[in-house]
């Protein structure tokens, strides 16, 4: 018979096993170091987002299913999201995250950055699973160590996930979208471009170096301008918005660094754009823009909130979409042909810094006046367009100029230089004259492009525009509205101008 105390000696030693061995067996198993998983708690819940599970699964799937955003055509690397409460930013989130509904990753690598800590490189949180009010989100330790290995400033900084709400908010999304994945939590506490290179490429050779099929997501968290009045903030927000669909984070860098537009998150996206480059991705596209002044009303301070995605995609659909939009105007193949070679000369002869010639056309079309743009895209991404609107000389001349304009004096980016040559392909777009409308019911997609005045402020978009972001006819009216730096319901109001015009593009 075993006496009292010796039974004592041996439950104690029970407890001691279960409370201190198990837990390190079971870490063992998940490829963790031997040490008793620590899990972070919800910072934010009640607050930023409801804290009752019922009621936070049920404000996301409301807030997706009232995003009108389709599906990309291709592989998502990446996305990019907003991480205000989720009354204020929630409804433009959903666009990025309805993208990757049906997708099977197994394992989100979100960056945010840090708003109450600065230090040095970035942070992982390594301690343990995530928790918010739908579950606990488990670590992926194995990509975190990669990670951590490739990158020296890369290591857990606790004051920087302590009380950090950019990187929880993106959870519950993944959640409800996603169901099971593991988590790699990335907090940014320096977000200058060398850092920004330096961990998106830690983070991309992981990713590839990263044994089994794995399908890995990255998120980057940022909101954009802060506390300017709703006009303001627009301008601001269209300069991020315009580097984002030009998949171009270095312009990105420039314009932040510049003061042209701000992001919290600035690091975060030029991270993830980076990393999402090396992983195959080779298109970006912002699904949707909004301000904390659409929902209030109160637009005498904003924030300004973005949804986009990054994917591969060549783009091979689209460009026969483009090929059907405008107006035929009459132009014959030679017309066309003239018009590029005038266009690519300047071009050239500019970026050599050698004399342009005086060019001389017999084509009748040529010599008309006309409005006209060029556009120029580099690897498929926008790189210039400018043009000019209306009809003061003949069009070879327009184009010519335009040319120039797109190459050399678009603001949005550098001038174009003499190495980036082989990689331009030229757009122009014809212009057929300006008309006033009172009924927005006349506005046909696919035919006619959109110019919206009020107040001294103007917005232009070329036809082709609305066909390639399948927009439908609100979608063009409000973009066209944000272009001019309005309200993106101007377009309703009685003393604002809209007109349609039309183009021959080619």
């Amino acid at each position: 018979m075993i006496k009292p105390d010796k039974i004592e000696k041996l439950v104690f030693v029970i407890l001691i096993f279960a409370l201190l061995i198990i837990p390190r067996l079971g870490n063992a198993k998940e490829g963790k170091t031997m040490r008793a998983e620590k899990v972070r708690h919800s910072v934010i819940a009640g607050s930023w987002y409801p804290g009752n599970p019922a009621t936070l699964r049920g404000e996301i799937k409301k807030y997706l299913a009232e995003a009108k955003s389709p599906k990309v055509k291709g592989r998502i690397v990446g996305i990019i999201s907003p991480h205000a409460g989720y009354m204020y930013s929630g409804p433009v989130a959903a666009y990025s995250y309805k993208q990757v509904i049906g997708e099977n990753f197994s394992t989100v690598v979100i960056v945010a950055p840090s708003h109450r800590a600065y230090f040095k490189g970035a942070s992982i949180y390594n301690q343990g699973s995530y928790e918010t009010p739908l579950g606990l989100v488990p670590l992926d330790y194995k990509l975190i160590e990669s990670i951590m290995k490739l990158d020296p400033d890369v290591r857990y900084v606790p004051e920087a996930h302590a009380q950090e709400h950019s990187l929880e908010i993106q959870l519950p999304f993944l959640q409800v979208t996603l169901g099971d994945f593991k988590l790699v939590p990335v907090v940014m506490g320096d977000q200058s471009w060398e850092n920004c290179v330096k961990l998106a490429k830690a983070v991309a050779t992981a990713v590839q170096s990263a044994p089994g099929p794995k399908k890995i997501l990255l998120v980057a968290s940022t909101d954009l301008s802060h506390f300017h009045d709703y006009s303001t903030a627009v301008k601001l927000d269209s300069v991020v918005v315009d580097a984002v669909n030009a998949f171009d984070p270095e312009d990105l860098y420039t314009a932040l660094k510049s003061g042209r537009c701000e992001a919290c998150g600035g690091g975060p996206m030029m991270t993830v754009m980076l990393a999402s480059k090396a992983l195959g991705a080779t298109k970006a596209k912002v699904l949707k823009y909004a301000n904390s002044g659409d929902v209030t009303g109160d637009r005498g301070s904003v924030v300004g909130y973005m949804a986009a995605v990054l994917y591969d995609n060549p783009g091979k659909g689209e460009k026969k979409n483009r090929e059907k939009v405008g107006v035929d105007l009459g132009l014959t193949d030679k017309d066309k042909k003239v018009l590029h070679h005038i266009a690519r000369t300047v071009i050239e002869k500019a970026c050599r810094r050698e004399k342009i010639p005086e060019f001389e056309v017999d084509s009748t079309k040529l010599k008309e006046p006309r409005g006209a743009f060029v556009t120029l895209h580099k690897n498929g991404q926008l790189r210039g367009c400018i043009g000019q609107v209306r009809a003061i000389q003949p069009l070879y001349k327009t184009v010519a100029e335009m040319a120039y304009a797109a190459a050399f004096e678009d603001p949005r980016f550098p001038p174009l230089r003499a190495d980036e040559l082989p990689f331009i392909d030229i757009e122009i777009s014809v212009l057929t004259p300006f008309k006033k409308i009172s009924d927005v019911k006349e506005i046909e997609i696919g035919k006619h492009g959109l110019m919206i005045r009020k107040n001294g402020y103007s917005g232009l978009l070329l036809p082709q525009v609305p066909v390639e972001w399948k927009w439908d006819l609100q979608e063009f009216l409000e973009h066209t509205c944000l272009k001019a730096g309005l309200p993106k319901d101007a377009w309703k109001d009685k003393d604002t101008e809209i007109y349609v015009f039309s183009a021959e593009v080619f």
